[in-house]
């Protein structure tokens, strides 16, 4: 068998901050062993699991990699206003007017990640 992806690692400067804010995008929660100031915290879903890590460094650059999320329950649209009141800032609106299109939000630490349509919205 070949490797599997165990977790998504996210460099960040607290990791129980940022890890709850990730918790709440996705209805999720911090694991039970992770408290605030630990150097490191799980969040796990059904779709994966993120795993933060304190690091010295600040976020200079665009992000190499990047989350993808599409909304299960309710609209592109509906998601953005949601992760905006949670913390996320836009960074980027790439919405068109006939509905297509993303948009690129940064959590509160930076970095980015992208909201796309849901399936209902696709069609599929």
């Amino acid at each position: 068998m070949a490797s599997l992806v165990r977790h998504v690692t996210i460099d960040c400067s607290d990791a129980y901050t940022l890890a709850t804010f990730w918790a709440a995008v996705l209805d999720s929660k911090v694991s039970d062993d992770d408290r605030p100031g630990d150097p490191e915290a799980l969040v796990e879903t059904a779709g994966g699991a993120l795993l933060f890590i304190q690091v010295p460094d600040e976020k200079s650059v665009k992000n190499r990699v990047h989350l993808d999320l599409q909304p299960q329950d309710r609209s592109r649209d509906e998601e953005v206003e949601r992760l905006l009141a949670l913390g996320a800032t836009m960074f980027g609106d790439h919405r068109n007017a006939d509905g297509t299109g993303w948009a690129t939000l940064a959590d509160p630490e930076g970095n980015e990640f992208c909201v796309e349509r849901s399936r209902a919205e696709r069609g599929e």
